[in-house]
């Protein structure tokens, strides 16, 4: 089986790589790659994303037809993705950070400002903290409630479908972490650096 972690230059994956090769060890194939052939035969995705939505939606779009293959991939084909952090805010239909940017448009909402209630929180929200599984998904597999992910971001994404959402967290009010519809996977938190509970994450996506 190959998994395709999706490199359009988004900033440091090292982590994520690194993580995804230690839970595949030789079971499974770990690629790397912006190639369209590769990411197209590919069995699974996995989308990473660093810094601002707007630096990563143009980071994508400066791979010619690489938005396009992921859609045909992920809602054409409906085979398993995971998008990691911005990964996953790019599923929204549009963002407010930096000016309005179009996103994906694979799951319906937006991407908006964590209220940090006149300064009450810090932004960005970067550390631990506990996540509430509200779906049974798959990727939550063998994971309890209540465990404790690591986070660094200021934005999040509000679903329009409510059922789309398989876990929050609360930092300033209840924040979405994880999202689920069909074959698509998202998380806000960084698996790749939630321990051991995060590895566990990564070997039930490529597990699928």
């Amino acid at each position: 089986m190959n998994v395709t972690i999706v490199d359009y230059n988004s900033g440091n994956i090292s982590s994520v790589i690194n993580s995804f090769k230690e839970v595949a060890k030789d079971k499974v194939n770990i690629e790397v790659t912006s190639d369209l052939e590769k990411i197209r035969s590919s069995d699974k995705l996995v989308l990473p994303g660093q810094g601002s939505f707007k630096s990563c939606i143009d980071a994508l779009k400066k791979i010619n037809g690489l938005t396009d293959t992921l859609s045909e991939f992920a809602i054409n084909n409906k085979k398993p993705l995971l998008g990691i952090c911005v990964g996953l805010q790019m599923f929204a239909d549009i963002g407010y950070e930096e000016i309005e940017t179009k996103g994906l448009g694979w799951i319906s909402g937006k991407v908006s400002k964590i209220n940090n209630q006149n300064g009450k929180y810090k932004l960005p929200h970067i550390g631990w903290n506990e996540i509430s599984i509200v779906k049974d998904s798959k990727i939550f597999n063998n994971i309890k409630n209540k465990s404790h992910m690591y986070f660094v971001h200021s934005y999040e994404f509000i679903p329009k479908d409510k059922n789309v959402i398989s876990a929050t967290t609360d930092y300033s009010s209840n924040i979405v972490c994880s999202v689920e519809k069909e074959n698509i996977f998202g998380t806000q938190f960084h698996p790749e650096k939630s321990d051991k509970i995060g590895l566990k994450i990564i070997d039930n996506f490529i597990n699928l």
